[in-house]
């Protein structure tokens, strides 16, 4: 978890500075694959429609494929967490 959790700071830090689209995928492929020892599909969401939103295209594939796997009611946390992280850093 705490490699998450630095992955996480390092991200926000990048988001603040500028489009850092590609940061922000890799922290949503993190959540997706659980490579850091962590699934959350609502948080690979929220960083795949974020990554989506600063251009990503790749992102905008992965966030159509996890919806499919996910409830509506997740789906609208995710797209919740990521307005207020958005909301957050501008």
């Amino acid at each position: 978890m705490a490699r998450v959790d630095m992955l996480f700071r390092q991200t926000a830090e990048y988001a603040a500075q500028g489009e850092q689209s590609d940061a922000l995928f890799e922290l949503g492929l993190s959540y997706c694959s659980g490579r850091d020892g962590v699934i959350d599909l609502v948080q690979a969401h929220k960083w795949f429609n974020i990554a989506a939103i600063r251009g990503n295209d790749d992102a905008k594939r992965y966030r159509s494929e996890l919806a499919g796997d996910m409830s509506k009611a997740e789906i609208m946390r995710a797209q919740r967490l990521a307005r207020e992280w958005l909301a957050s850093v501008h």
